[in-house]
């Protein structure tokens, strides 16, 4: 199976005006689609459209303690977006089949999870510098040697 196509159909970034210091930051990757894909030029091949949701959300600590709505959030990364998969007639009709079920595959799952982490990661840092939120991942840093 390989990857033939990543598009991104909607990337959105929001705060609000007032952030406090002790933000929760929580990362999440959401599989909304999976369907067949009709192109010409794959005649001997299945080919899946995975439609996708990353978002980083920024929620204070103790809202996040309680447990409150998603829409109490402080601010928000997000990209949706679809990946294109060539696969064979029978990887992608045990796909489908399993999502029948609203689940991926282990082994595709991983694989595509570092695909849209990989993707989406370095974007997505560059939208939260703009809007001066804190770096959902760590970014190496040199030291200088103690001696």
């Amino acid at each position: 199976m390989k990857v033939i196509g990543f598009n991104f159909t909607k990337v959105s970034a929001n705060r609000k005006p007032q952030l406090l210091k002790r933000l929760v930051i929580n990362t999440n990757i959401e599989f909304l689609e999976i369907e067949k894909e009709k192109i010409e030029m794959l005649k001997d091949l299945d080919p899946l459209k995975i439609d996708f949701r990353f978002s980083v959300v920024y929620q204070n600590q103790e809202q996040a303690n309680q447990k409150k709505e998603k829409e109490d959030k402080d601010a928000e990364v997000s990209f949706d977006g679809n990946i294109v998969l060539s696969a064979d007639k029978e990887e992608a009709k045990d796909i489908l089949k399993s999502w029948k079920k609203r689940e991926v595959p282990q082994t595709l799952k991983i694989s595509l999870f570092n695909l849209i982490l990989k993707r989406c990661s370095v974007r997505a840092l560059a939208l939260e510098e703009e809007l001066g939120l804190p770096l959902h991942v760590g970014i190496p840093q040199i030291k200088p040697q103690q001696k």
